[in-house]
């Protein structure tokens, strides 16, 4: 969809089953933890001596959904996308390292990041706005 001369705008989207990240936890522990979730994450989703495994997935989600919405990505580090809360503890996505590059080279100018989760199931959805020339040049 475009909007105008001013972008083009992607949305990305993904639902996780909770006990799939609770499968991953306790099979895995904390090498599936730091693998997949920053420190920052890891903290905001920390809950006395456990984790709130519905945030984690949530956050799963959000991860999946920005590399749909970035598409093509060989290699990806999950760390190297990041949810954080703004100001208002609103979600948000932060990227790093070759994903901030890769998404610079599309002309990614914002996002917007929603997630919610209920019961067994988390979802997240990446609404993102690209500069119209650098996307049609690059249309992985």
């Amino acid at each position: 969809m475009t909007q105008g001369n001013s972008g083009h705008i992607r949305v990305g989207t993904d639902l996780v089953l909770v006990a799939d990240v609770r499968h991953s936890i306790e099979e895995f522990g904390d090498r599936y933890l730091t693998r997949v979730y920053t420190p920052g994450e890891l903290s905001t989703c920390q809950a006395g001596a456990g984790w709130t495994v519905e945030r984690l997935a949530s956050r799963f989600a959000a991860k999946e959904a920005t590399t749909k919405v970035l598409r093509s990505l060989d290699a990806l580090s999950y760390q190297s996308i990041e949810v954080t809360l703004d100001h208002h503890g609103a979600p948000e996505i932060v990227l790093h390292g070759a994903v901030r590059q890769h998404a610079e080279a599309l002309g990614l100018q914002d996002t917007s990041l929603s997630m919610s989760h209920e019961g067994e199931y988390a979802v997240a959805i990446v609404a993102a706005v690209f500069a119209s020339d650098n996307v049609s040049r690059n249309p992985q």
